[in-house]
């Protein structure tokens, strides 16, 4: 079968995906009065900060050899479901939770997109995980992973605090 796309369109999508994430959890504590909850917002947008430059770091040792080169087969079923993700609403890569944000969101409104946000993230990491060959990048995704699920746990919590 023919190869579906290359580490330069996956990088392009982590990349939106990151900035999205960072970029809504800036909006969100702007708009909370709440400190606690806009501490706890900051510091997400640090950790997604911080899985931007953790990917930039991999798409590095990738080196240009690698830059359009087509290394995910389109019968592997991750990569089917990582173009399923990519290919989906948004057109541009998984659907940006920034999308239609008017800014008129309640900070409890801008939580629960987030959170929205976070399991897209989860689950194509996920699929991006099982085609990576390099063990080094496999726990590095592994790892932002976890602090993806450490997102939803944060933001559920301030959720519950808003009531």
């Amino acid at each position: 079968m023919d190869t579906i796309f290359g580490t330069d369109k996956i990088f392009e999508i982590v990349k939106n995906m990151e900035l999205d994430g960072a970029k809504l959890y800036r909006q969100a504590a702007e708009k909370t009065s709440n400190e606690d909850i806009k501490q706890v917002l900051l510091d997400l947008a640090a950790m997604e900060d911080g899985h931007l430059e953790i990917f930039e770091q991999m798409r590095k040792e990738l080196g240009e050899d690698n830059k359009n080169k087509n290394l995910f087969a389109a019968d592997n079923q991750a990569a089917m479901y990582l173009k399923t993700m990519a290919d989906g609403p948004g057109g541009e890569g998984i659907k940006s939770p920034l999308r239609g944000i008017s800014g008129n969101e309640t900070t409890k409104e801008i939580l629960e997109i987030a959170i929205e946000g976070e399991k897209a993230s989860i689950l194509f990491y996920t699929g991006l995980k099982e085609l990576v060959p390099n063990k080094a990048n496999k726990d590095k995704i592994e790892a932002v992973i976890k602090e993806e699920f450490s997102h939803l746990i944060a933001l559920n919590l301030n959720l519950t605090v808003l009531g």
